[in-house]
C-alpha cells in the first residue's frame, strides 16, 4: 500500500520518495512497523484474551512444573499474525505472486492452528483437533502450494505459467524444469539435482508440512520456538534478496529466481513481529503461541525456502526444529515396537519433545531455552556461511 502511494509521488511529484523502490529500506521499515505494532497491540490482545477466558489447557502427563501454566492466554500467535499481514500489506509489493503464496500459506496454516487451538480452549482438551483432521488440512494446502511453486519457480512471470504447465502435459509428464528449480547442495560450487515436477512437488509438500509441525511440536517452553523462528526468518531473508538479484546470485553461484528478492519484505516482518511477541513470552510468559501461531510460521518458513531455493540450508538452520521432531518420532517409535516385542513400552529419553527430557533431568526452563537459542544461532551462521562457501 504505501509502497505503491510513495511511487505515486516518487513518479509524479518528489522524486526522492523514489528511496522507498529499495527492498532493503521496505524490509527495515516492515521489521520496524511489524515490532511496533506486536508491541503496542500486545497488552490489548492479551487482555482480551484472558477475557474471554482463552487459557492454556496443560497435559497432565507433562513436566509438573508446567501445572502452574494452567490459564495463561493462548493464541498469541494471532498477534503476530495481524504484525506480519498489516505491516507486509503496508510496505511489500502486492503485484509479485511471491508475496501472496507465502501469505495464503502462512494465513492456511493459522487457520488450522486457530480451530485446534479453538477446541482446546472451549472443550478444554489439550490434544484439540483430532491429528489426522489437522494434518488432512495441512496435506491440502501444502500440495496446492507446492505443485503452484514448481511451475511459478520455473517461470519468469505468470503468465508463462499455463504454456510451461501444457508443455508438461504434452511431453507425458516427463519434461524437466529449468535449472533453477534443482535441489542445491550447499557448500558445493556445482552440486544441484534435477527433481522433475513430481520431485519437486513431493519435497515442497514434505518441506511446507514438516516444517510447520517441528515449529509446533518445538513451541512447548516460554520464548523456545519464537527465537529460533526470527533468526531462520531472517537468514531466510538474506537470502532471499541474493537469489532476487541478477548481479549477486551470478556472483554467489546461486539461480536467480525473479521476485523472489520481496519476500526480504515478508522476513523482516516475521522477524518484527517474532521479537514483539517474545517481549511478552519471554518467561514467565504472559501468553503463549497456540498452535495458531506455530503452525503458521513453520508453514511460512518452509515456502520460503522452497522459493529461495535452500531446503537443506533450512534443514541446517533449523535444527533446533529438526532435532526436536525427531525425538519425537524416535520417542513414539521406540515405545511401540518394544511393546509390541516385550510386551511393556520403553523409552529412549525421559520425556518428548526434547526439551522436556532436559527439564525432566533437572535443567531450568530458562536454561534450556537459552541453551537452544545459542545452538539456533550457531546453525544460523553456519547456514549464511553456504553463501560464500561453495
Amino acid at each position: 500500500m504505501l509502497y505503491e502511494l510513495f511511487g505515486w509521488i516518487a513518479e509524479n511529484h518528489i522524486r526522492s520518495f523514489a528511496v522507498f523502490e529499495y527492498i532493503t529500506l521496505r524490509a527495515v521499515m516492515a521489521c520496524a512497523t511489524a515490532l511496533l505494532i506486536g508491541l503496542v497491540a500486545g497488552p490489548r490482545v492479551i487482555r482480551k484474551l484472558a477475557s474471554l477466558k482463552i487459557g492454556q489447557a496443560i497435559r497432565q502427563n507433562g513436566p509438573q512444573t508446567h501445572l502452574i501454566k494452567t490459564g495463561t492466554p493462548t493464541m498469541g500467535g494471532v498477534l503476530i499474525l495481524i504484525s506480519i499481514g498489516v505491516s507486509t500489506l503496508l510496505w511489500a509489493d502486492w503485484r509479485n505472486r511471491f508475496v501472496w503464496v507465502v501469505l495464503i500459506v502462512t494465513f492456511g496454516f493459522g487457520l488450522i492452528g486457530w480451530l485446534d487451538d479453538y477446541r482446546k480452549v472451549v472443550y478444554r482438551d489439550p490434544e484439540g483437533m483430532p491429528a489426522r483432521q489437522k494434518f488432512f488440512w495441512q496435506a491440502i494446502i501444502g500440495l496446492i502450494a507446492s505443485v503452484y511453486l514448481a511451475f511459478a519457480i520455473s517461470a519468469p512471470a505468470n503468465a508463462d505459467l499455463w504454456p510451461l504447465f501444457r508443455d508438461w502435459v504434452a511431453s507425458g509428464f516427463v519434461m524437466q524444469l529449468p535449472n533453477r528449480a534443482d535441489l542445491i547442495v550447499p557448500f558445493f560450487k556445482s552440486v544441484s539435482y534435477p527433481l522433475g515436477v513430481f520431485g519437486f512437488v513431493a519435497l515442497s509438500w514434505f518441506v511446507i508440512v514438516g516444517t510447520s509441525n517441528a515449529v509446533n511440536l518445538t513451541d512447548g517452553l516460554d520464548g523456545l520456538a519464537i527465537m529460533p523462528t526470527v533468526m531462520v526468518g531472517a537468514a531466510l531473508g538474506i537470502f532471499a534478496y541474493v537469489v532476487g538479484r541478477v548481479d549477486y546470485s551470478k556472483y554467489l553461484l546461486f539461480p536467480y529466481i525473479p521476485g523472489a528478492g520481496e519476500l526480504m519484505v515478508l522476513c523482516a516482518a516475521l522477524a518484527g513481529a517474532g521479537l514483539a511477541f517474545l517481549w511478552f513470552n519471554a518467561y514467565p510468559a504472559q501468553v503463549f503461541m497456540g498452535d495458531v501461531g506455530a503452525l503458521a510460521l513453520g508453514g511460512m518458513l518452509g515456502t520460503i525456502a522452497i522459493i529461495v531455493r535452500q531446503e537443506i540450508v533450512l534443514f541446517i538452520m533449523g535444527g533446533v526444529f529438526v532435532v526436536e521432531t525427531l525425538s519425537v518420532m524416535l520417542q513414539v517409535g521406540w515405545y511401540k515396537y518394544t511393546k509390541r516385542k516385550f510386551g511393556q513400552g520403553r523409552r529412549i529419553f525421559h520425556m518428548a519433545p526434547l526439551h522436556h527430557h532436559f527439564e525432566v533431568k533437572g535443567w531450568k526452563e530458562t536454561q534450556v531455552v537459552v541453551r537452544f537459542w545459542i545452538i539456533s544461532m550457531m546453525l544460523v551462521l553456519i547456514g549464511l556461511s553456504a553463501l560464500k562457501i561453495r
